[in-house]
């Protein structure tokens, strides 16, 4: 008998992360549904750009859980003390279902940006060439690049060039995608384009989980936003609700532009 599917793409429970004698994330638990977006928001150091990457074990928890649809990723300690992801072959499956887009782009700079796209879906997903470069087309053409499908990344705008790694996470097709300040490393200028390619994603119904600063956003797109405060959730609620009647003392001090 199947086991019958989660009605969540995400489930993050119980998540506890310490670096040496800092301990960065203090039992954080939630859940995003499946088509929401959920934003993560907080002063710097909170723990967001952590939590984010203890979902896919690129920072492996020392405690809890990470559910991915039905799987579950869990750790193990080894005898002299690193935390190491309990099953590695399940943890590579489960990443070939998530995108990741991080502040710094991670181009390669020597391929072309058509090449950057064409890559996994090619080594990964064994997609034959010439149906993969149609695909890196398309998805350049939706992050309204394909007329710099031959240039490098070095020949790009920082804008330009984070529109194309949301096309590389896009080409394997994923079921969730995580975002790690996709537009903290840019000019104000060409926050948004990138802003606009994120939105667009967040229409057609697509699972995304977003670290951000960009409080305006966060609020548009998001199903539930996450206020971090010193390793914990102090907040978790709908965008209006936690914009509009923040419970807490630090969220309303957070959301206060200091003058």
């Amino acid at each position: 008998m199947s086991t019958p599917s989660s009605p969540y793409a995400v489930q993050v429970h119980d998540v506890h992360k310490a670096f040496q004698d800092n301990e960065v994330l203090k039992g954080i638990s939630f859940t995003a549904q499946k088509g929401e977006v959920v934003s993560i928001i907080g002063a710097s150091g909170s723990g967001k750009s952590t939590l984010l990457r203890c979902i896919n074990h690129l920072v492996v928890p020392d405690q809890g859980d990470i559910h991915i649809g039905n799987d579950v990723l869990r750790s193990k300690r080894l005898r002299n003390g690193t935390m190491v992801s309990a099953d590695p072959k399940l943890l590579e499956q489960v990443r070939r279902r998530l995108g990741m887009v991080f502040q710094n782009f991670n181009l390669w700079s020597h391929r072309t940006v058509l090449q950057n796209v064409v890559e996994g879906p090619v080594h990964v997903k064994s997609m034959p060439k010439a149906q993969a470069q149609r695909y890196a087309m398309e998805l350049l053409d939706k992050v309204g690049l394909a007329d710099k499908a031959a240039s490098y990344p070095a020949q790009l705008s920082g804008g330009q060039q984070q529109r194309v790694a949301i096309a590389r996470a896009l080409a394997m097709d994923p079921e969730v995608m995580l975002f790690d300040e996709p537009t903290s490393a840019l000019d104000p200028e060409m926050v948004g384009e990138v802003l606009r390619v994120i939105n667009d994603l967040a229409r057609e119904g697509r699972t995304m989980i977003l670290v951000t600063h960009e409080m305006q956003f966060a609020r548009n797109v998001s199903g539930h936003v996450i206020f971090m405060h010193n390793g914990r959730i102090e907040e978790y609620a709908p965008p209006e609700e936690l914009f509009e009647n923040p419970k807490s003392e630090r969220l309303r001090q957070f959301l206060t532009p200091s003058h």
